[in-house]
């Protein structure tokens, strides 16, 4: 026995296969990609036995061995590649108590490649409302195969479940391809045995139906490729056979009392998804998500701001003078604490967003908007990506792999960009904060949540007009299919929405945080080295102000603000201050912009780099700077209501950054996509702020 195995959970779609894997993994997870594959993998470690280990592989989730899109294609590509580091020892498919019958199609063929499986039917939990009944005996006898009852909610089954994935070898190996054959065309599939006869007869299917599952060479198979029709007719007789055999084993199995079962669901759905109110509730949601994001996240980030504000002074005072207390307290900790301050408000976005995942109430999201979204040339399978969007571009330009439909595809990739991804939110929330009175609409409502709902739908909105555009200009056939599916409602589990806070914001944090440290760092060099005309800006400056009458504090504000200028950083922001100025910035503003198009989040840290290292008279925390900030042109606020909309308008438009930029050229294939994306963005964001400045100025 081994005492590491590879152990590939593999299922459906809405089985519970994420809540199964997070109660045998906890923390011991890690996401990367497949090799060679741009798909992301989710691995963790689980102790099976007091002597054995594995590491278990959640695979995407899939209704067929036979894929429809991308995410589909890995569970085949996996189980192809006999040799590779994912190649599982046992296979672990989950099954949804409720759609046995459907899920059982996929069980069939997984079970007919050959690798040991254990049927971990789950939600078992659910049984006795729903009045279903198993006799996992003869379940097993007929499957040949062992089955067991499981609930990750309430962890029942689960030792016997870890027991049975301890020992593959004991595994049954059941075979159901063979009896299939002989009812479709008994000669037909004798002839393609002889092709190769060590190989198993559905293994060579496979290399005829799939172009990714060879196991000789193409032209071996070239006999049985010719007739395109008779091989679709032979796919469609293998289904029907598969699911007569699934209904002849339910009925001597499964159960099911419909006089116990509640209509919870039914009456739920009649609501959620009502062509008229299912709008208004979803919008509802919405509203809610933002109010709680700026009313809960006040308390905790005030405390936040503060002690980084707090520590940068106290380091000041302690440590002595010199280039290490200069970059550790003007550089470092300003740069981290503008990201640090806003983890409560982006670990709230996370959590409702989790809940209504877990919830159920998503995939309804998805069948409400498939009208709307099909007008704008997009698929229903469209909003997944648009909704993820608001956590990170990234992964939301990845899950479009869903999506059949290439066309559809490629649109819901160019405009993804539209949504607010959650690096924009601390942008969003300090500016409204700064811009916006803190003020209720109606006695319930918060001005400055109403605000941020409004960017997130405005940005939403963008991207429907924009799928507009492309969907009459981009000229495609391409093929649609929109299968979704709709699981029961539930009460989501505590333990996985905080396993999905957790990661995300994690995530969030160290992903932004090398970005934010490293730009920090060279922003601070900027701001304090320049030419040689730099390291004489002290003394001049001293020279001429000599016989003025200004405090040491006022003088040494004003050596700094001079030297700023005439530091690299300073050289280059007056360099590109011409260009900015329209949308009423100028070049410290204009540095922010450039150096956010590393991450979004790094447009605050910038300006903390900077304020720090120029001495603002008040220091306090960034926002505080912020607010004291001048304009020296007009002697008023820098931030004032004009420049803060037009940042607010310009972020909600702007390409969010270079690692989207590289993930589009990845998804696509090519570097035309994200040239247009970059381009067609920026011009509108620098349009669309120019426009809102010049107005309300």
């Amino acid at each position: 026995m081994k005492d590491s195995i590879q152990v590939s959970l593999i299922g459906n779609p809405n089985t519970g296969k994420t809540s199964l894997f997070n109660r045998l993994t906890g923390l011991n997870q890690k996401v990367g990609n497949y090799p060679g594959i741009t798909v992301d993998k989710k691995q963790g470690t689980c102790k099976l036995t007091s002597e054995v280990k594995a590491v278990i592989t959640d695979l995407p989730g899939t209704y067929s061995i036979n894929p429809t899109s991308i995410d589909e294609s890995i569970v085949l590509k996996v189980l192809n590649n006999t040799k590779g580091e994912n190649y599982p020892d046992v296979i672990l498919f989950v099954a949804d108590v409720e759609n046995l019958k459907r899920n059982l199609l996929l069980f069939t063929q997984v079970q007919d490649l050959g690798v040991p499986t254990v049927l971990a039917i789950n939600m078992v939990d659910e049984m006795g409302k729903k009045g279903i009944s198993i006799d996992t005996e003869q379940l097993e006898k007929e499957l040949q195969t062992k089955v067991v009852l499981v609930s990750a909610k309430k962890n029942d089954g689960i030792s016997e479940m870890k027991e049975l994935l301890a020992n593959p070898a004991s595994l049954p190996l059941g075979y159901n391809f063979s009896s299939i054959t002989a009812k479709i065309n008994e000669q037909y599939f004798s002839e393609l045995q002889k092709v190769n006869p060590n190989a198993s007869l559905y293994e060579l299917w496979l290399s005829v139906t799939q172009k990714s599952f060879l196991t000789n060479s193409k032209e071996d198979f070239s006999s049985f490729l010719d007739d395109v029709t008779q091989l679709k007719k032979y796919q469609q007789k293998e289904t029907i056979y598969r699911y007569q055999r699934i209904n002849e084993i339910l009925k001597k199995t499964y159960t099911l009392d419909r006089s116990k079962a509640t209509d919870v669901r039914s009456r739920l759905d009649r609501i959620f998804t009502h062509k008229f109110f299912g709008y208004f509730i979803f919008f509802g949601i919405l509203l809610l998500i933002f109010q709680s994001i700026f009313d809960w996240a006040t308390v905790p980030m005030d405390y936040i701001d503060g002690v980084f504000g707090s520590l940068s002074e106290s380091l000041k005072a302690q440590l002595p003078e010199g280039m290490f207390t200069s970059l550790l307290t003007d550089g470092v900790i300003p740069g981290i604490g503008g990201v640090v301050i806003f983890i409560p408000q982006i670990a709230i976005l996370f959590f409702l967003i989790a809940i209504l995942e877990e919830s159920g109430y998503m995939s309804r999201v998805v069948f409400l908007m498939d009208k709307i979204m099909r007008r704008f040339g997009l698929s229903g399978k469209s909003v997944i990506p648009l909704i993820s969007g608001t956590a990170c571009a990234i992964p939301a330009i990845m899950a479009t792999r869903t999506i059949t439909s290439w066309k559809e595809r490629l649109i819901t990739i160019l405009v993804t960009p539209f949504t607010t991804c959650s690096a924009r939110l601390p942008v969003y929330a300090i500016l409204i904060a700064i811009i916006i009175p803190d003020k209720k609409v109606f006695g319930i409502f918060n001005l400055q949540g109403l605000t941020l709902l409004g960017l997130y739908v405005l940005g939403f909105s963008a991207a429907l007009i924009a799928a507009y555009v492309l969907n009459k200009v981009l000229k495609m056939k391409s093929k649609s299919l929109f299968v979704i599916e709709m699981p029961d409602y539930k009460i989501p589990s505590l333990k996985n929405v905080l396993f999905s806070v957790i990661e995300k914001t994690k995530s969030f944090v160290f992903d932004a945080g090398k970005i934010i440290l490293s730009i920090s760092i060279i922003l601070w060099f900027l701001a304090t080295h320049g030419p040689s005309s730099y390291y004489e800006v002290e003394e001049k400056v001293k020279t001429e102000l000599a016989s003025q009458n200004l405090s040491e504090q006022e003088l040494e504000q004003l050596i700094a603000s001079v030297k700023m200028e005439n530091s690299f950083i300073g050289i280059a922001g007056k360099t590109i201050e011409p260009v900015v100025k329209p949308m009423g910035y100028d070049w410290k503003l204009g540095i922010g912009l450039i150096a956010s198009f590393a991450a979004r989040e790094v447009f605050i840290g910038t300006l903390a780099t900077i304020y720090s290292i120029e001495g603002v008279e008040d220091e306090g925390t960034i926002k505080e700077r912020m607010q004291a900030e001048i304009n020296p042109d007009t002697g008023e606020k820098r931030f004032d209501f004009a420049t803060g909309m037009s940042l607010l308008i310009f972020y909600v438009f702007a390409m969010q950054c270079m690692a989207t930029l590289a993930v589009v050229k990845r998804e696509t294939k090519s570097w035309k996509w994200p040239v247009v994306q970059l381009v067609a963005m920026g011009i509108i964001a620098y349009s669309s702020a120019t426009l809102v400045y010049q107005f309300l100025s």
